[in-house]
């Protein structure tokens, strides 16, 4: 059987049982195209940039499911902490943490403590709490704050907006590292209202996918990684036109489709994804999510 469609790695899968795969199939997998490449590139640069009072910034942008997440903690996993070699301590070239849901000073704070496996004490003040912070991160030699779905601290009054601004501001400076925000274009229009801010967080945006050449190879990559025993000619023009209308463009919308037609296609014995495997398979698009939703 010729399992040239797959890369050697996902080929020596098709030994597994069927149950096996598709365990296989649900685990993450990272796909990298050029422009998550040229974000990754841009990022690494960040992390190297010479300490100054007033660090570049970056704000990663696009619709929710579109990889932001995925492509952050790729990085992370790039720079994951370590210890010193005279084991006085811990180093945090990268501190990546996930955004209280408001707007709130304090919960930020514990979050950074949280991830850092430091008490929060109740008996703090919010002052006494940023100092804290401040001091661990100086301690750590933090080299960059990484904070996913950054829309939901600049969500609410436009007040409550311009004081975590504020607080985003003082972290930069006090600390000299570079922050990432990661979010939608809510983040983006939150930051636009600070012209300082506005000018050192340089947006990089994950558009949707269009149907071209790039999308073409990344179905090619897809379909490399999903170990069925048949070719299913994803790239293929018609395929591709069904995929992208069925998603919406997004890649996580893409990555569910494309996991449960390639079960559909393992428990039915067909071992391909074809228009019957995206047509019947357990995949809701997000159009038909919201009506099932609004008939509740």
């Amino acid at each position: 059987m010729s399992a040239s469609h797959l890369t050697a790695k996902t080929a020596e899968k098709l030994a597994l049982s069927d149950a096996e795969r598709i365990e296989y199939i649900r685990k993450p997998r990272w796909i990298g195209y050029p422009r998550v490449q040229s974000i990754l590139d841009k990022l690494e640069d960040l992390l190297e940039h010479p300490k100054q009072p007033r660090m570049p910034n970056m704000l990663i942008v696009g619709d929710t499911n579109n990889g932001k997440t995925m492509l952050i903690e790729h990085f992370h996993q790039r720079h994951l902490a370590y210890e010193r070699e005279d084991k006085s301590g811990v180093v945090v070239p990268v501190l990546s943490i996930q955004a209280p849901p408001g707007p709130d000073e304090r919960g930020l704070y514990n979050t950074i403590l949280s991830r850092l496996f430091e008490r929060s004490r109740s008996s703090e003040s919010t002052d006494q709490k940023r100092d804290r912070v401040v001091a661990i991160l100086k301690r750590v030699d933090l080299g960059m704050i990484v904070i996913d779905e950054i829309h939901h601290l600049l969500a609410g009054p436009t007040l409550k907006q311009r004081n975590f601004l504020n607080v985003l501001k003082y972290l930069g400076n006090e600390l000299r590292v570079p922050i990432v925000g990661v979010g939608t274009a809510d983040a983006a229009r939150a930051v636009q209202t600070d012209p300082q801010l506005a000018n050192r967080f340089q947006p990089e945006v994950l558009p949707h996918w269009e149907l071209n050449a790039d999308f073409a190879r990344l179905l090619a990559s897809f379909e490399s990684l999903l170990p069925l025993k048949q070719p299913s000619g994803l790239a293929d023009q018609g395929m591709a036109s069904r995929i992208l209308a069925m998603t919406g463009g997004t890649i996580g919308e893409m990555s569910m489709l494309l996991n449960e037609a390639a079960i559909y296609a393992i428990r039915k014995k067909t071992e391909m994804i074809d228009a019957d495997a995206l047509a019947k398979c357990d995949y809701s698009s997000p159009s038909e999510r919201k009506s099932k939703a609004a008939r509740l």
